[in-house]
């Protein structure tokens, strides 16, 4: 098995005692959850992609969503309180996480920044999300990331 990166991500699991398993996949630009999903061979739905959004103080948030589902930005203005929320540009979402897009992880972002999690998430018996990395996924049990992240769930998803 290739070895993998030890991202702050990395750090933030191990420090936090979260078991899980490293998967190793040819990123490809604009490829997305689905191709990620295809070389790993698992079910687009359990892939968490990390989003980050600002509200209208352009304050940066972090949104965890199921890869085959689009975050609502109406509901999820709604469900925070807040008029609008709108993703960040690459440019932007980098420089609030610390990480490359495409490569987000929740685990260790740069600026402390509230993290909310699209509640079906929790029904799921393993998701994998990105190691902070691109190309690097964990696997790790949903409750684990509730633990670490301590998350508002919303529903926040369109089909």
């Amino acid at each position: 098995m290739a070895r993998h990166p030890v991202t702050m991500a990395i750090r933030v699991l191990r420090a936090e005692n979260v078991a899980f398993e490293p998967h190793l996949y040819a990123w490809q630009p604009h490829g997305g959850t689905r191709a990620s999903s295809e070389a790993l061979g698992v079910d687009e739905h359990a892939v968490i992609k990390t989003l980050i959004f600002e509200d209208d103080a352009k304050q940066p948030l972090c949104i965890l969503m199921h890869g085959d589902r689009e975050v609502s930005a109406k509901n999820l203005a709604r469900a925070i309180g807040t008029k609008t929320v709108q993703p960040c540009t690459p440019e932007v979402a980098d420089r609030h996480s610390g990480y490359q897009v495409g490569g987000t992880s929740p685990f260790g972002l740069r600026r402390k920044m509230p993290v909310f999690m699209q509640r079906s998430i929790l029904e799921l018996p393993r998701i994998y999300i990105n190691g902070g990395a691109r190309g690097f996924l964990v696997s790790i049990d949903p409750r684990d990331a509730e633990r670490v992240l301590q998350p508002t769930l919303v529903d926040a998803a369109t089909e």
